[in-house]
């Protein structure tokens, strides 16, 4: 690749990870702003990936179904059809408005949940490894998520509809900031990342 390709697939691609930044902070300070819309749209579009992958599973799974075994086949499709019953029922109740902040505070709570165990498995996993390096940080992300976790499982009915909204903002934020700080300290002697 000669320098001047190179300088200009660089510019392509700083333009685009800036502009990719800008949207990202703009979505997530509106995530901030607006935490319960961002969290009933969050969760819409989460019962929207249960469908479809669900449907995908289904799909994979009778076509490889030949090469698996019957029980591994078997399960899979158990999963799969999990996951398109969970979308689906998720998807209807979002024709009530009452029904759908349900739903949006019920998918808030399990996620608390999952920050619970999650915050439980990376602390004893530092410590279980605490003659490493980094082991500290392990050990920190557990406690940091186990007390995320018990702030939203602690919460009132309201304060469960801002928590996915929240979290979907701060990251859309950090996200967009990293972009961008990224992509404005690359220089033209060095390669974009998808070239390299």
């Amino acid at each position: 690749m000669s320098s001047e390709d190179r300088s200009g697939s660089l510019g392509t691609f700083k333009t685009f990870a800036i502009a990719e930044g800008i949207l990202l902070i703009v979505l997530g300070i509106l995530a901030l702003v607006f935490p319960v819309i961002a969290s009933v749209w969050t969760t819409v579009v989460i019962a929207v990936l249960f469908l479809v992958g669900g449907l995908v599973g289904w799909i994979s799974n009778l076509a490889r179904s030949g090469r698996m075994g019957r029980w591994i086949c078997f399960w899979r499709l158990v999963v799969s059809t999990l996951f398109l019953v969970a979308g689906a029922s998720m998807i209807s109740n979002f024709g009530d408005t009452a029904d759908a902040l349900q739903q949006v505070a019920a998918f808030a709570l399990a996620i608390g949940i999952v920050f619970l165990v999650e915050g439980v498995v990376a602390f004893f996993s530092g410590l279980a490894h605490a003659n490493r390096s980094g082991a500290g940080w392990a050990i920190a992300n557990g406690v940091i998520t186990f007390i995320l976790g018990l702030l939203i499982v602690t919460l009132k009915f309201w304060g469960l509809l801002w928590v996915l909204g929240t979290l979907v903002g701060i990251s859309f934020l950090f996200s967009g900031l990293e972009l961008i700080v990224f992509s404005s300290s690359m220089h033209d002697d060095q390669n974009p990342p998808a070239a390299t």
